[in-house]
């Protein structure tokens, strides 16, 4: 009981987090046409979001942002996705093996349940070198889409169709570190 009421809490949090600022001074989630906003974040090791984890090493993000408008459309804009301080040596810096990336909604919080989107209709973006991308992915939204989360995921092309979207390495929220994700509003 206790643990599903902490898990109820963290959802309630989380889009709380989401609601309270978009990483551009919004206060609210709707901003009057239907649509979310947020700044995007590093990802650490050992997380999950609606049972999607996150990769092994953490993540940093310099600058991020996401939205998802009432018809679907998710924009998700990374300057300098990197592998942060904690992983592996020779990679902390680089993108390391990751050379694409995906974009995954989330509806209910931490706990909820990815939006399916047909392997056909994914559409990946390249990483650059310097950890830069720009993914526009369309989805299919619920009725309701309470708690949304934007992950933004490691893509490999070479897998089977259904496998593609890998662990996240990034998402919508808030980070405190300034270095983490740094906004000149």
């Amino acid at each position: 009981m206790r643990a599903r009421w902490l898990s109820g809490v963290s959802v309630v949090l989380l889009s709380f987090c989401a609601a309270a600022d978009d990483g551009h001074g919004n206060r609210n989630i709707n901003n009057g046409n239907g649509s979310f906003q947020s700044s995007v974040v590093g990802s650490m090791p050992g997380a999950a979001i609606g049972g999607v984890s996150s990769g092994g090493a953490p993540w940093v993000v310099n600058r991020g942002e996401a939205s998802l408008r009432s018809d679907g459309h998710i924009r998700v804009e990374v300057q300098g996705l990197l592998i942060g301080v904690g992983g592996p040596a020779n990679l902390v810096g680089t993108t390391g093996p990751v050379a694409m990336v995906g974009a995954t909604l989330v509806c209910g919080g931490s706990g909820g349940t990815p939006v399916p989107v047909p392997d056909t209709d994914l559409t990946p973006s390249p990483l650059s070198s310097s950890g830069n991308a720009e993914i526009n992915q369309v989805v299919t939204i619920p009725p309701v889409c309470f708690g949304p989360a934007v992950l933004v995921r490691i893509f490999n092309s070479s897998a089977p169709l259904g496998l593609q979207l890998g662990a996240f390495i990034a998402v919508t929220g808030i980070a405190q570190n300034q270095n983490q994700n740094s906004h000149d509003n």
